[in-house]
């Protein structure tokens, strides 16, 4: 009898433990996702220590530094402490707006960035994006020569501080992949890579098997998103209409990471829009797994 109830006990406790264990084939491994747009947009306002406790929290590892209200002065503090949390600072964020930088002069805050990277012993990935007043009352033919000129100036910059870089899709004639793919080219210097956020690809849903095989040679991370193509531009994973799609032809494409998700909603606690996006993962990979066995 004694025999029998250590057996059954044995065999819901293994049971449970393998019930517990994280499903080794999900596609997106949900914990090694990279939060993004999180300082700045929290309800909270936590401070960097505050950061730090809910990553570790909910168990990442990683994230990415937008530099938030411009207050920069608590930047290299924040790496720092990332650091001693083992916590990985993956990515800065470089706005250029052409009435405060150009070829030779960038804005101040742009400069303080670049001074601080150059002073920190983590090496983010600088992601880059240009504001649409750069591009006014040029053709194509002149949109791309000015982006390229400028890129190369910022890769520069970028060499000096030991960061590699990454052009980022945001609104406007740059936030065009067709335009990004293009530019690429034109440079032709494979250590510029690019992101693609879901959160500005609603224009480009249903071109998006045509756009996903453009830009696959040149993907170094893809922050996710719910996607409607009448918006809102912030959306959780899995409350769209295309990103499930859209995750899935990045995957058949060969794209398997690194994966980012959103905060970047000013009026909520961050800490729940993340959760929300996680769930969305999670039905994400529940829905692959239940497609594979079927």
């Amino acid at each position: 009898m004694k025999y029998r109830f250590r057996l059954t006990t044995s065999f819901l406790l293994l049971a449970f433990l393998f019930a517990c264990k994280p499903n080794t084939n999900d596609l997106i491994k949900v914990h090694e996702v990279t939060p993004w747009c999180i300082i700045d947009f929290d309800s909270l306002d936590r401070t960097p220590q505050q950061r730090m406790a809910m990553l570790k929290q909910m168990g990442f590892t990683k994230y990415g530094f937008n530099k938030g209200k411009g207050d920069l002065s608590k930047m290299k503090a924040e790496f720092n402490l990332a650091n001693e949390n083992n916590i990985e600072i993956i990515s800065v964020f470089l706005w250029l707006n052409a009435e405060r930088d150009s070829i030779g002069q960038l804005s101040p805050m742009n400069q303080e960035i670049l001074n601080n990277l150059a002073e920190l012993d983590s090496k983010p990935t600088i992601w880059l994006s240009f504001s649409d007043n750069f591009f006014k009352e040029l053709n194509q033919k002149q949109s791309i020569a000015l982006s390229v000129e400028m890129i190369k100036y910022i890769k520069i910059k970028a060499d000096e501080v030991s960061c590699q870089l990454a052009l980022y899709n945001h609104h406007g004639w740059f936030g065009n992949p067709y335009n990004q793919v293009e530019i690429l080219e034109t440079l032709n210097q494979d250590s510029i890579t690019m992101v693609y956020n879901f959160h500005h690809a609603h224009e480009y849903a249903d071109e998006f098997p045509e756009i996903v095989k453009m830009i696959k040679p040149y993907l170094s991370h893809v922050n996710l998103n719910g996607v409607n193509k009448n918006g809102p531009q912030i959306l959780a994973i899995g409350q769209g209409d295309h990103e499930f799609e859209m995750i899935r032809q990045l995957l058949d494409e060969g794209y398997h990471g690194p994966w980012g998700i959103l905060g970047h909603i000013k009026s909520e606690d961050v800490q729940k829009v993340l959760q929300r996006n996680i769930e969305g993962l999670n039905l994400f990979n529940s829905r692959y797994n239940l497609d594979a066995r079927n």
